[in-house]
């Protein structure tokens, strides 16, 4: 349930942390653990059910809108996307298109702003509601009033996650309870 935040310039290794946890790569030397465990002794899929994700740029696949947000898992409801979307401050925005939640991406994919794709993006993780919750740079696209309400969403929806928060900016870090420090790989107290 604790929210950590961590900062450091561009190249320090915050995102790469972020996908080491995600099991991208493992680690040349040292070890990772989560509640102990060693990562590496984790399935993959039992490390996909427990790690919730956002990265920087916001994967849209060729499908609808409510599939992009569910991620077409049948258990779904149209009623939890739409709520979703409506705690993202997406769904005003998808209601004003001719097709609402059945639009196909494709066909928007050129008009999209980086910041609608980010809340598309929010809407999903916000829907797959893992336990663990990993942040790059979750509001890197969007003007200071939506940051402010993605980050409103952020304590109100996923307060009882553990979450952890890379970011430049350091309104976005406010969110955090402990800071650390990335430089040249190492994690370091603020």
């Amino acid at each position: 349930g604790e929210r950590l935040g961590i900062s450091g310039e561009s190249g320090s290794g915050k995102s790469t942390l972020l996908k080491l946890l995600m099991r991208y790569w493992d680690p040349d030397s040292g070890k990772l653990t989560i509640n102990g465990l060693p990562l590496a002794s984790l399935k993959e899929e039992s490390l996909h059910h427990l790690e919730g994700v956002m990265e920087q740029s916001t994967f849209l696949f060729e499908d609808t809108i409510a599939n992009n947000i569910s991620l077409k898992r049948p258990e779904v409801t149209q009623a939890e996307i739409a709520e979703a979307a409506k705690a993202a401050a997406i769904h005003e925005w998808i209601l004003s298109l001719p097709d609402g939640y059945d639009t196909q991406l494709s066909k928007l994919s050129r008009t999209l702003s980086d910041g609608e794709r980010q809340r598309i993006g929010l809407a999903r993780l916000l829907v797959y509601d893992a336990p663990l919750v990993l942040l790059d740079e979750p509001t890197s696209n969007l003007d200071y009033v939506n940051e402010q309400a993605i980050l409103a969403t952020f304590k109100e929806k996923l307060k009882d996650k553990t979450m952890i928060v890379v970011s430049h900016r350091e309104s976005t870090l406010k969110i955090a309870e402990k800071h650390l420090h990335m430089e040249n790989g190492r994690l370091t107290d603020r």
